[in-house]
């Protein structure tokens, strides 16, 4: 054994008991969680049922605000999701050795944050079994859905990004699989040999398989920006107060960029201390992932700023409206809330190097995902409830059904991830060559 802190050389198989073990095994602790987080699920699919049986009438969303919960959330998972994908690419494309340990996990968060939130545009609908209306196919009575209906861009932003993110996390799974395929027997052999696509390792495949994640990289980065940019265009195409702005697809970038990293530093720690990666997830890459974190903190402030100071210096009776609503009226401890999670308290917590560490980044973590929920919030109620004309003014509140909803979400999250890391090793196994550090 190495003296701690310095690297100690383990071979190949080595490396691959190692991460292997560090797989979940159906404990009781582990059933325990999955039986919590699966109970939460099948309450929020009730709720959505008792919905779809008994009208949106039960629901909180009515004249004026019919974007209430449903859209925060379809915002905030799509957002999310640029954690994986966007990151994972940048980080390959530029050769960044330290992302080696940090890359499927982030993938996985990419493809769970799509499937939760592509569920919401079919969930604010109502009547979902008439979903196909949005998807532009030949029919015989030759209709064809509104091109211009952010529907139809959702949706077709959606499926391309989901598409392109599950092969960007499934070709990087091939060589793994085959390696557990080799180390299985019976029916679970069969399965990961079916799924490794007949990998043998030769210098071929590897060459094909390179090709492979960096097209797809390049591929995702267009898609990502795209995907939230649509999602933007929802919002700012309209001529809502506050909302018919040229500055919503890079602020919504960016928002997403920065609650993608935020959720990825979370999953990072939670993996870290839950399944004992310590030696694989260590101080470094939440310092660096800290370094990204402050860095968008700032760029967020920026575009924040500049949104509501062109708000403000227009001065229009309509939009002034909203703006003192959201800064000072009802919602101003919501704003001032989100400005301390988003900003505040990262700028303290990662500027200071003395107090930046792995608790303090999570904590920081955990704010911003706080602080940008509320974003999406303030961006979407706020507007609806004041519209222009002061005769159709009025207020949400969330009920049961979409409280009920949203809590299903975050732990559906939970329940996927806990699925995926039973099933599939969270480190890539073929990226570490000859070395980990010492235990």
């Amino acid at each position: 054994m190495a003296p701690s802190g310095e690297p100690t050389e383990l071979s190949a198989s080595s490396i691959s008991d190692d991460i292997l073990s560090r797989m979940p095994r159906a404990s009781g602790r582990y059933m325990a969680a999955i039986g919590f987080f699966g109970a939460v699920v099948a309450w929020a699919l009730f709720a959505w049922g008792y919905q779809i049986q008994n009208g949106f009438g039960n629901t909180g969303l009515r004249r004026p605000v019919y974007w209430g919960f449903y859209i925060v959330n379809f915002v905030f998972w799509i957002g999310i999701s640029h954690a994986g994908t966007l990151i994972s690419a940048i980080l390959r494309l530029t050769g960044a050795g330290w992302r080696k340990p940090v890359t499927r996990a982030a993938e996985a968060i990419t493809v769970f944050c799509l499937m939760i939130g592509g569920l919401f545009p079919l969930i604010h609908i109502g009547r979902v079994w008439y979903f196909y209306w949005m998807i532009p196919y030949p029919n015989e009575r030759l209709l064809w859905p509104n091109f211009r209906s952010p529907l139809f861009w959702d949706l077709t932003a959606i499926l391309t990004y989901l598409t392109g993110s599950l092969i960007y996390l499934y070709l990087p799974l091939i060589p793994d699989l085959a390696e557990i395929a080799g180390r299985s027997s019976g029916k679970k052999q069969r399965i990961y040999r079916a799924l490794s696509l007949g990998w043998t390792g030769s210098d071929r495949q590897w060459q094909a398989l390179e090709r492979a994640m960096k097209l797809m990289a390049m591929a995702i980065l267009a898609i990502a920006v795209s995907v939230h940019s649509v999602v933007a265009y929802d919002f700012s195409m309209s001529i809502a107060p506050t909302w018919h702005s040229t500055i919503f697809a890079p602020y919504f970038v960016v928002g997403a960029i920065f609650s993608g990293i935020a959720a990825l530093v979370l999953v990072m720690a939670a993996l870290r201390k839950l399944m004992g990666l310590e030696e694989y997830l260590r101080e470094e890459h939440f310092v660096n992932l800290g370094k990204l974190l402050m860095l968008m903190s700032l760029l967020w402030l920026y575009f924040t700023f500049s949104e509501h100071l062109t708000t403000w210096y227009g001065n229009l009776p309509y939009e002034m409206q909203v703006f003192n609503l959201r800064e000072q009226g009802f919602f101003g401890i919501v704003f001032w809330t989100m400005v301390a999670c988003n900003f505040a308290i990262p700028f303290v917590l990662l500027g200071v190097s003395r107090l930046r560490s792995i608790a303090t980044i999570s904590i920081s973590g955990a704010t911003v995902l706080i602080g940008m929920w509320l974003e999406r919030f303030l961006i979407v109620v706020p507007t609806l409830s004041r519209p222009a004309l002061p005769a159709a003014w009025g207020n949400y509140a969330p009920s049961w059904i979409e409280l009920s909803i949203t809590a299903g979400t975050f732990a559906a999250m939970a329940l996927l991830y806990l699925l995926f890391v039973k099933a599939f090793p969270i480190i890539a196994i073929w990226e570490y060559d000859e070395t980990i550090p010492a235990r």
